[in-house]
């Protein structure tokens, strides 16, 4: 009985998170009207504007070439680069969250 519960609970868990996901990604411009200029978030890039955004982010680096290579990487999948030039990436999530094999941050 425990177990039927604990079943329903977890299947009506993932359908609220599944209705999650879908309203933010309409409010990030993934369906649905643009609110504003959406400069920072997920998908706010064309993949040609990579490189002007990674020089931004790692301008003030002394490792510039491996955090330009690792920024242009991770932009390339993300489409987005955070703010700032260290820091601010819970405005893009998929650039926040790529980890290396060690489990450290793959984007700068």
């Amino acid at each position: 009985m425990a177990t039927v519960k604990f079943v329903a609970a977890l299947i009506l868990s993932l359908l609220a998170i599944s209705m999650l996901q879908t309203m933010v990604m309409a409010n990030h411009g993934h369906g649905g009207h643009h609110k504003g200029n959406n400069q920072y978030g997920p998908g706010s890039l064309k993949s040609y504007q990579c490189p002007s955004q990674c020089t931004r982010r790692c301008s003030q680096t002394q490792y510039h070439k491996p955090c330009m290579f690792f920024c242009q990487k991770c932009c390339s999948k993300c489409l987005c680069v955070p703010p700032g030039y260290y820091g601010n990436k819970a405005v893009c999530p998929c650039y926040n969250n790529w980890k290396t094999k060690e489990g450290g941050p793959k984007c700068p």
